[in-house]
């Protein structure tokens, strides 16, 4: 069985509106739940980007079933890794063990507001490596005093600690992340349904453990309506991770997509009512061995008619095919 997510957009929708969603996905059926966390939309027609760990508190508190977790979190910059362990234990108690911590390198984008430039791949992984070696030490509850090559901790503690720290996924685009999170992580996060990164995963100690996945859709009766909004909001996406990491602002995505046209959106996004086309939107990362898929409706004002096709229409369709 492949599980079913929701994901809270926060480049699409304000705080009170994404916690709303959230609710809603909750009581239509999805299995789990993920949360963006940007500074930055990836394009300024999208126009949001709220602090995800207050929309996490909130929504921690709105729900009680829905598993909730970071899509992803960058524990290297904007934030210090002994505050990414912080928060993280918090939401757990909070989400009364509902949480997980997803985690990746990050991206010039959202990064570059507290600047000291963005430095290549290979450094932003040494980085990440001792980020997540920070947060697992913090999640033991001892005094931790760490000094690596890019982080010092100076005899830190976690006060509130939940009984089960939550567990750590990694997000992954090439062979070095693969091997990385084969060794550190509980579960592997991606975003392209390539079965070489499971293969790459696996093979470097992740066998056994989930298989985070995520496919944007954009649902409406109208599938031009829809084809026009997924162009409008999301034509971004299919640049790949190598790009998507490494351009600073929603214009430098503007100016990078400009010659993206419909056509091509409506080829590589699931866009208007046709349950068959969102199933095989699916498809690709079940065959990869994913083992849950996190759905994207794109735009903000778009949820509740989604949610509503999902509870009666989608939802029952993907467990069909997939169970």
């Amino acid at each position: 069985m492949v599980q079913i997510g929701y994901t809270m957009m926060t480049e699409q929708a304000g705080p009170r509106d994404l916690v709303d969603h959230v609710v809603r996905a909750e009581e239509v059926g999805f299995d789990f739940s993920v949360t963006s966390d940007h500074y930055f939309p990836w394009l300024r027609s999208q126009g949001h980007a709220p602090y995800a760990w207050t929309v996490l508190g909130a929504a921690a508190q709105a729900t009680s079933r829905i598993p909730l977790m970071t899509y992803v979190t960058c524990p290297t910059f904007r934030y210090h890794p002994a505050v990414v362990a912080q928060k993280a234990a918090t939401l757990q108690l909070l989400s009364e063990g509902r949480f997980r911590l997803g985690l990746g390198s990050g991206e010039n984008l959202n990064e570059h507001v507290v600047g000291g430039g963005w430095p290549t791949a290979d450094v932003r992984h040494e980085m990440f490596v001792e980020a997540v070696e920070i947060i697992r030490a913090l999640f033991e509850g001892k005094h931790v005093t760490y000094h690596g090559k890019h982080y010092d901790v100076e005899s830190a503690k976690l006060w509130d600690l939940p009984d089960a720290p939550p567990p750590i996924g990694m997000a992954v685009s090439g062979e070095q992340s693969c091997r990385l999170a084969g060794r550190l992580a509980d579960l592997v996060i991606a975003t392209e349904p390539k079965q070489e990164l499971i293969e790459a995963f696996d093979r470097h100690g992740g066998t056994g453990k989930s298989r985070v996945g995520q496919v944007p859709v954009c649902y409406d009766p109208d599938r031009d309506a829809a084809i026009a909004r997924a162009h409008d909001q999301f034509r971004w996406f299919g640049s790949g991770w190598k790009v998507n990491s490494e351009l600073p602002h929603p214009d430098s995505f503007d100016a990078a997509t400009q010659y993206v046209r419909k056509e091509d959106i409506a080829e590589s996004i699931a866009c208007g009512d046709d349950v068959d086309a969102f199933v095989e939107a699916v498809r690709p990362y079940a065959e990869a061995g994913f083992t849950e898929v996190a759905l994207v409706q794109i735009g903000g004002d778009h949820q509740h008619a989604f949610l509503e096709w999902s509870e009666k229409t989608l939802l029952p369709a993907l467990r069909d095919a997939f169970a």
